[in-house]
């Protein structure tokens, strides 16, 4: 998993954002086009992917099995990689469960993690790790 290209920078994106970017036509599937050129380095965990795979098969969504099997075989296992969780991390979030996005960004010594969620952005940074929305993300690239 994940193509051996060299990258700019290692991301976390939270489910919100993955899906969104995958699914909609908005501004969110330029995210699609960093990963896809190599710009950014997007990285999963066994936890952080279990719960996106859940989140395609939601019936709000209505995509049928053989849909998300080609959306996680074309446009995500060709480039995201997978990292072990080793840095476990003390309840950050109101959601503990949210937590395992962190513990993914750490473990894979990711610069940023990506996502829509207030808890996680009002803290602007955890550790080594940078907190910022998926529009903070487009700018970034957007400037280089």
């Amino acid at each position: 998993m994940g193509k051996k290209e060299k990258t700019l920078t290692k991301v976390v994106l939270d489910t919100y954002i993955l899906v969104s970017a995958l699914l909609f036509h908005g501004e969110l599937s330029g995210i699609i086009d960093l990963w896809k050129k190599g710009a950014i380095s997007p990285m999963v965990s066994r936890e952080t992917f279990t719960e996106f795979k859940a989140v395609l098969e939601y019936p709000k969504f209505s995509l049928e099995r053989q849909e998300i099997n080609m959306i996680i075989e074309e446009a995500v296992l060709p480039y995201f990689e997978i990292t072990e969780i080793t840095d476990r991390t003390e309840t950050i979030c109101r959601d503990p469960d949210d937590d395992k996005f962190i513990a993914c960004a750490l473990s894979a010594s990711a610069e940023l993690l990506v996502t829509g969620d207030k808890d996680f952005l009002d803290s602007k940074k955890y550790k080594s790790v940078r907190i910022i929305n998926a529009s903070m993300l487009l700018r970034m690239f957007a400037q280089r």
